[in-house]
């Protein structure tokens, strides 16, 4: 399995000074990882490795990707009589979800997705059920004008786009943000109100203003659901509620198989045939159906590229909808320091503080774990700033987060000195992902749609590019889009294709 994951710790050298050192993830102590673990009486599959035979026992349905959708999608169906096989690449659930707990510290490293936005019903059901708590994200916002930290109000900025977007009415024929914030918003807002919604595109949907519809965009932020701004995490982060899911399948129905790289879809009307290899070994197996939950950037590779997944006869009828969508590019760094120094600066002036941006600084944006005291910032960047220091080795990237964080506090504070270690995972060069979340190019209306769309009640497609029901680019989009697929197949089932029923109740 490639590498995809770097720490890096200080250690003290023999005259006392420290220097950054990195080490492999030691993925034992991850939430998700975890998980291999919890199933070693429940689940044989996950934890123990087949016997070197290619041919696998059919099975009913098989889900690629234990991501969220993946798992969304096998809890709905652990409850019918079918037999299901869940295959994932990695070595762990959760996909684009990745908690680590270090000793220490009190609030989880989330490489990946950390915050809910809103309250989707999707993720507050789940968390409801699950017994985990979903901590509000508040705090002050701090925003450097001419050199100076200052407070910002996001809420009045915001409400001022959002009126901008009403009042000039969403576009007729769809363009460009860039185009459309120039020609037509720039005139109706301050300047700070330009900046904030160049800002939010890049940073907030991971796209590239020049790339992203405009008409997407305006539907997206002036939605009902827009106006509650309010954000959560969930305690212990995405992890915990993932394990949950996993560990509450059922292990008559569901077989859960890690270490699966899957190579090749060969499908017909109800016949799948997969291939792939599973820890040095060539693998097949069988299903009448599938639900598909790859990432949008590795359905969208050629067939012949590195780490595709091949469909024979391949994909015609998504190859408009993956045409008009974008895996979006971001970047965090979780920086952890000695003390949370911040709090200590100007007689405790950022003690409440849950955000910091600097829109000129290669990453421009921070936040805090507000409510939550710790002594750990997180650095985001993202869009084509993302995209251009993902080129880059992840020391660099480190050190790009450091200097980011020197020019917000203007040399108030001696970074070095606080600095402990930096964690970050590069989405874009990871091969079982290929971005971040995705985002709708100009002229893509229906594109979400037409991505979910079943293909011969035999493919069925989930994942947050497939959704279309207003959670887009999120884990409820990827939750809810996993629900809908089992429930679209099941429901096909139901029909009596298959000459079986799901369970009742």
């Amino acid at each position: 399995m490639p590498w995809v994951g770097r720490a890096y710790t200080l250690a003290q050298s023999g005259r006392g000074r420290c220097r950054i050192v990195s080490a492999r993830q030691d993925r034992r102590r991850l939430v998700s990882g975890v998980c291999t673990a919890l199933f070693a009486d429940t689940v044989n599959p996950v934890t123990r490795v087949n016997p070197p035979h290619l041919v696998a026992d059919p099975v009913d349905v098989i889900i690629i990707g234990a991501g969220a959708a993946g798992l969304a999608a096998a809890r709905e169906l652990s409850r019918s009589r079918l037999s299901v096989l869940v295959l994932e690449a990695r070595d762990r659930i959760g996909g684009r979800c990745w908690s680590r707990h270090e000793p220490g510290l009190a609030v989880p490293i989330e490489y990946g997705a950390e915050f809910i936005h809103g309250r989707p019903p999707a993720t507050f059901s789940l968390l409801r059920e699950a017994g985990v708590r979903a901590l509000g994200r508040t705090g002050s916002r701090w925003f450097v004008n001419d050199g100076e930290l200052q407070p910002s109000d996001r809420t009045a900025l915001l409400g001022e786009v959002r009126n901008a977007m009403l009042t000039s009415r969403r576009p007729s024929h769809d363009l460009s943000f860039h185009a459309y914030l120039n020609d037509r918003l720039a005139k109706r807002l301050s300047a700070d109100a330009v900046t904030l919604a160049q800002r939010m595109v890049e940073g907030y949907d991971a796209a590239d203003p020049r790339r992203a519809s405009a008409r997407a965009i305006v539907d997206e932020w002036t939605g009902e659901s827009t106006g509650n701004d309010a954000s959560y995490r969930p305690q212990d982060g995405y992890g915990a509620l993932l394990a949950w899911l996993a560990a509450g399948l059922r292990e008559s129905t569901v077989q859960l198989r890690l270490h699966s790289v899957v190579r090749s879809v060969r499908w017909s009307d109800r016949t799948v045939q997969i291939e792939g290899d599973r820890l040095g070994h060539l693998f097949r197996v069988r299903a009448r159906r599938a639900i598909v939950t790859l990432p949008l950037g590795v359905l969208q590779r050629p067939s012949t590229a590195s780490g595709a997944v091949r469909f024979e006869p391949p994909l015609r009828q998504k190859r408009a909808p993956l045409a008009s969508l974008a895996s979006g590019a971001a970047l965090k760094v979780i920086l952890r320091f000695r003390h949370a120094f911040w709090e200590r600066m100007q007689q405790g002036r950022y003690r409440s503080a849950g955000f910091f941006q600097a829109p000129g600084a290669p990453f421009p944006t921070f936040w805090t774990c507000h409510p939550l005291h710790a002594p750990v910032l997180v650095a985001w960047a993202g869009g084509p700033r993302a995209q251009r220091l993902s080129r880059l080795d992840d020391d660099a990237i480190v050190q790009c987060a450091l200097s980011s964080l020197k020019r917000l506090f203007s040399g108030a504070a001696d970074i070095d000195a606080q600095f402990e270690a930096a964690y970050v995972h590069n989405w874009q060069r990871d091969p079982f992902a290929g971005g971040a979340y995705s985002y709708v190019k100009v002229g893509g209306a229906g594109a979400r749609k037409a991505l979910a769309a079943t293909l011969e009640d035999t493919l069925y497609f989930a994942g947050e590019a497939a959704d279309y029901e207003g959670e887009t680019g999120t884990v409820a989009g990827a939750l809810q889009s996993g629900v809908r697929a089992a429930h679209e197949l099941l429901q096909c089932v139901g029909r009596g294709d298959d000459g079986r029923k799901p369970k009742s109740g």
